[in-house]
C-alpha cells in the first residue's frame, strides 16, 4: 500500500456517505474524535453540500447556562486534537483550562480527518477528488457555527486560532458579531496579501504538477502525489520559519552519511515526510486556496467597514519574525478594530511556528483575554 493510500484509508468511513449513522454520534469521552452530520451545507459560491460530516473533539465540561464555551479554530495542517498539533495548551490549569472551560475544534469542511473533503465519499460512492466545490473561510465558520448551535451554544465566551485559525476568530467576529465575547487572533490577517498568494500558487502548482495528481482523482491509483505534497510543504515550512534560525542550526553543513545532502534539505524532507503520512494533497489544496481569497471585507465594503463591525474584544497576537504573516498584518487589524486591545508581540527566533513553539508566552495572552470576559 503506497504512503498515499495509507493515509486516506479511513477518510472515507467519516465522510459524506461514510459510515457515520443518523445525525450525531458522540462518545462523551473528553478529547474522543466525534461527528456531527448536517443535512446540508450551503457555500459562498452557491454550491451546497448533502450531509456533510464535521468532525470535532471536546474538552472540559459545558456548564448549564453554556457560557463557558470555547471555540479553538486550528491552523492549515492542523485538526480538530488541539493537544496533538498545539501542546501544552488544553488541559486542567493550562491557558486552555478544562476545569473552567469547555473547549471544542471542530475540523473545517474540507479537511482530511474527518470531516468531509475531497478525500470523502460523495452521495455516489465514489470519492469527491476533482468534484469538490471550493470552499472559502466563510463557508468553514459556518459549519463551525452548526456545531455550535447543535451544543445550544449562542455565544462563545473565546474564539481563537492561529494563521488560517486566526482567519476563522476574525470571520466569527465580523459574521456572527453577537456570537463571541472575545477572539484571539494570533499570526495572520484580514486579508491575504500578494506575497502570501504567490507563494502558496507555487506549492499549489507542485501539487498539481505531479504526474499521479491526475486531475484531483487519485484515490483509486497505485500512488498518489505524495513528492507534489512533499514539495510544497518544504517551500511552506521555509515560509514558517526564519533565515537566522536555518542559518544558525544549518548553515551550508553537509550530513555526515556520505549521503552529499546538505542539513537543511534533510531536515526539509523530513517535514515533507511527515505531512504526506496523514494529509490529502487535494485537501492542502482546497485550504491553501481559501486562505488565497480570504478577505473580511468582501461584499461589506471593505476590510475597514468590515473590522467596524465587530463587537467582540479583539486580542490580536504578532510574531516579531514572522515572515509568512508579518506584524504589520497584525497591527492593520489593531487599528481598524474599534474592539481591539493594543497589539501583543511574541518575540521568536522561530517565525511564523512560533505561536507553536512559545506556548508560555501564547498561554499568558489567553489567560489574560479571558480574565478580561469572565
Amino acid at each position: 500500500m503506497s504512503p498515499q493510500q495509507e493515509a486516506l484509508k479511513d477518510f472515507g468511513k467519516q465522510g459524506a456517505g461514510g459510515e457515520v449513522t443518523g445525525a450525531w454520534l458522540e462518545s462523551h469521552e473528553p478529547g474522543e474524535r466525534n461527528f456531527l452530520r448536517l443535512e446540508t451545507l450551503p457555500l459562498e459560491n452557491g454550491a451546497r453540500l448533502s450531509e456533510p460530516t464535521i468532525a470535532y473533539q471536546s474538552w472540559g465540561r459545558l456548564n448549564a447556562d453554556k457560557s463557558n464555551a470555547i471555540l479553538i479554530n486550528h491552523a492549515l495542517t492542523g485538526w480538530s486534537d488541539v493537544p496533538a498539533w498545539w501542546p501544552k495548551m488544553v488541559g486542567p490549569g493550562l491557558a486552555f483550562d478544562t476545569d473552567r472551560f469547555f473547549i471544542i475544534c471542530p475540523n473545517v469542511i474540507g479537511g482530511c480527518q474527518g470531516s468531509t473533503g475531497p478525500s470523502s465519499l460523495a452521495p455516489d460512492g465514489r470519492r469527491f477528488g476533482s468534484r469538490f466545490p471550493t470552499v472559502s473561510i466563510r463557508d468553514m465558520v459556518l459549519a463551525e457555527k452548526k456545531v455550535a448551535e447543535h451544543f445550544g451554544i449562542e455565544r462563545f465566551l473565546l474564539a481563537a486560532g492561529p494563521s488560517l485559525g486566526g482567519m476563522r476568530a476574525l470571520e466569527w467576529a465580523v459574521t456572527y458579531p453577537d456570537a463571541v465575547a472575545a477572539i484571539c487572533v494570533i499570526g495572520s490577517s484580514a486579508i491575504a496579501t500578494g506575497d502570501q498568494i504567490g507563494t502558496a500558487s507555487i506549492q499549489i502548482r507542485a501539487i498539481k504538477s505531479d504526474p499521479n495528481f491526475y486531475g484531483g482523482d487519485y484515490y483509486e491509483a497505485e500512488k498518489g502525489p505524495v513528492e507534489g505534497l512533499g514539495i510544497a510543504r518544504r517551500i511552506a515550512h521555509l515560509t514558517y520559519r526564519t533565515e537566522l534560525e536555518m542559518d544558525l542550526r544549518f548553515g551550508a553543513l553537509g550530513q555526515e552519511d556520505g549521503s552529499g545532502r546538505f542539513q537543511v534539505a534533510s531536515y526539509l524532507d523530513h517535514q515533507a515526510e511527515k505531512l504526506q503520512r496523514r494529509f490529502d494533497a487535494n485537501t492542502y489544496i482546497h485550504l491553501t486556496e481559501a486562505m488565497n481569497t480570504h478577505d473580511v471585507g468582501r461584499g461589506r465594503g471593505g476590510v475597514g467597514a468590515a473590522l467596524s463591525r465587530i463587537k467582540a474584544e479583539t486580542t490580536v497576537v504578532a510574531i516579531d519574525t514572522d515572515r509568512l504573516f508579518p506584524p504589520r498584518l497584525q497591527k492593520e487589524i489593531v487599528e481598524l478594530t474599534p474592539t481591539a486591545k493594543p497589539l501583543e508581540v511574541i518575540s521568536s527566533p522561530f517565525g511564523h511556528d512560533g505561536f507553536l513553539i512559545e506556548v508560555e508566552r501564547v498561554g499568558e495572552i489567553i489567560r489574560k483575554a479571558l480574565e478580561r470576559v469572565r
